[in-house]
């Protein structure tokens, strides 16, 4: 049977009134309406501002989801955010996982941890009217992160003019050899100083932490002159540190002539005393002897002192007593023979031939004290 027959089966354009086809669209939308209205409250008025209304909470429902979705931020380890809301400092928050209220706080994250470097150049002015070339590098990072976003509206720039001023100051104070090589050191710890004085009266939130200058360089007009003038002065720490070498060697062997010499000195002097001392006694003990035999001892020193030139002498010459006839002993020949080997060839030694000498000469002077007595006597 055709569509439009009448008490057709089917209306492709009207509802199933056969019950066994496809669901109607409006009545679909209508129960769709029906729950919204359930759920959000909706009144059961007109159809039109029913579906007003609940199309308005479907947007405000999306309009909530995203605001509370997009206010999660997240904060690394290394960084530090500073929270604003309408614009008032509200919190400084660490690493991790926070949320805003979207619109209406703002978040600026700055790298706490991370240390920065920032470097400059410039020619400027000597105290003694030179003029240098010094580069340097500034190592700083951030100590306070509220100061350094809220403070300053750009902190780095603020840091490249207060570098650059107080370099100029220090450099303007310190003369061209301090700046070129001697006081290299002195002035980046005064440059480090004076710049973290001027980072503090901004309240940057800047910490400094290094200052690093590099080797300075005199205008290339005159680089020729700067480097003979160098050269001169290290020719002058070589030739200081050899002559303080030179002292250094010669003071002290001085000193410890000196105090030899002293030491000689004092133990002649000790020397003298004591053989001074020991001839007094020798001959205070020689006198009581004299005065108990003053023959005896006479005779004594007398034959004492002979003993002495005998012994330093040479050659000894004997007169015989009652003849014409000279002895003449030539100990010096006889040592030397004896040392040479001439004695050896006779079977005598430079002992034996010494010990025959004191032999003689002891006998003579029995002789003569043998003779001596006799005359007496007679």
């Amino acid at each position: 049977m055709a569509w439009n027959e009448p008490g057709g089966g089917k209306d492709p354009w009207g509802g199933n009134s056969g019950g066994d086809g496809p669901p109607d669209l409006d009545e679909a939308l209508q129960k769709l309406r029906a729950r919204m209205d359930k759920i959000f409250g909706g009144s059961g008025g007109g159809k039109g501002g029913s579906g007003n209304n609940n199309l308005l909470a479907i947007v405000l429902v999306v309009l909530v989801a995203g605001w509370g979705l997009f206010g999660f931020y997240q904060v690394d380890e290394k960084e530090q955010a500073v929270v604003l809301r309408l614009g008032k400092y509200l919190d400084t928050v660490g690493p991790g996982l926070n949320w805003r209220p979207l619109l209406l706080d703002r978040v600026f994250k700055e790298r706490v941890t991370e240390e920065r470097q920032y470097s400059s150049r410039g020619q400027m002015l000597t105290q003694d009217e030179n003029i240098v070339e010094l580069p340097l590098t500034v190592q700083y990072n951030i100590n306070n992160v509220k100061d350094f976003v809220l403070n300053v509206k750009n902190p780095e720039l603020s840091l490249r003019h207060a570098t650059d001023s107080a370099l100029r100051h220090v450099v303007g104070s310190s003369s061209l050899d301090e700046v070129v090589s001697t006081g290299r050191g002195k002035i980046a710890e005064e440059v480090k100083l004076r710049l973290q004085q001027y980072l503090d009266s901004y309240g940057a939130g800047i910490l400094v932490r290094k200052i690093n200058i590099q080797e300075a360089k005199p205008p290339s007009e005159v680089k020729a002159a700067y480097d003979d003038v160098i050269k001169a002065r290290e020719d002058q720490e070589r030739l200081i540190n050899e002559a303080q070498s030179y002292s250094n060697g010669i003071i002290p062997e001085a000193r410890g002539k000196a105090q030899r010499m002293l030491e000689e000195a004092l133990a002649y002097k000790e020397q003298v005393v004591a053989e001074a001392q020991g001839e007094t006694n020798r001959f205070l003990a020689l006198l009581t002897e004299y005065q108990k035999a003053p023959e005896v001892t006479r005779q004594r020193l007398y034959l004492d002192a002979v003993q002495d030139v005998m012994s330093n002498s040479s050659k000894v010459l004997i007169d015989v007593e009652g003849g014409n006839n000279m002895l003449y002993l030539p100990l010096d020949k006889i040592i030397e023979s004896s040392a040479s080997g001439s004695s050896a060839a006779s079977g005598l030694k430079g002992s034996d031939v010494k010990s025959i000498a004191d032999e003689v000469v002891n006998r003579l002077k029995r002789e003569t004290i043998t003779s001596s007595s006799r005359r007496e006597v007679r």
